[in-house]
């Protein structure tokens, strides 16, 4: 809380960009959850602008002489719930990516099959296969 008092200049400066953040965060949230794809990309995009800046604004923040510890948390807190839609995302993009090969399977790659054997693919009209 010291650092707070000791340095009341930089906690507009620092609040702003970060409440921006944690907004945004929240409407990105709630847009994955609806599964609302344009909300989603809207978001995510006003997202990357919003800690753009704060990073930014942090960063000079620490080289002026320090970030107020209150504002640190909050941003380290930020920062994880970032990660969990992050992990949220990456997981219903494997849940889709399994849907589709099961639903399209892919070409044979000439690699082992299902069965242990060998898939090849036809080099020819006039090819032989061992």
């Amino acid at each position: 809380m010291t650092a707070l008092a000791s340095s009341p200049t930089l906690s507009p400066e620092l609040e702003q960009p970060l409440l921006a953040v944690e907004s945004t965060l929240n409407l990105l949230g709630d847009a994955l959850a609806r599964r609302d794809p344009a909300a989603i990309e809207q978001h995510s995009a006003e997202l990357h602008q919003h800690l753009a800046q704060a990073v930014q604004r942090f960063s000079e923040a620490a080289r002026a002489g320090g970030v107020p510890a209150a504002l640190r948390n909050r941003l380290v807190r930020a920062g994880g719930l970032l990660a969990a839609q992050r992990e949220t995302l990456a997981r219903g993009n494997a849940s889709l990516d399994r849907a589709l090969d099961v639903l399209i399977p892919s070409e044979p790659t000439g690699l082992y099959g299902a069965g242990g054997k060998a898939e090849r693919r036809s080099l020819g009209s006039n090819s032989f296969q061992a």
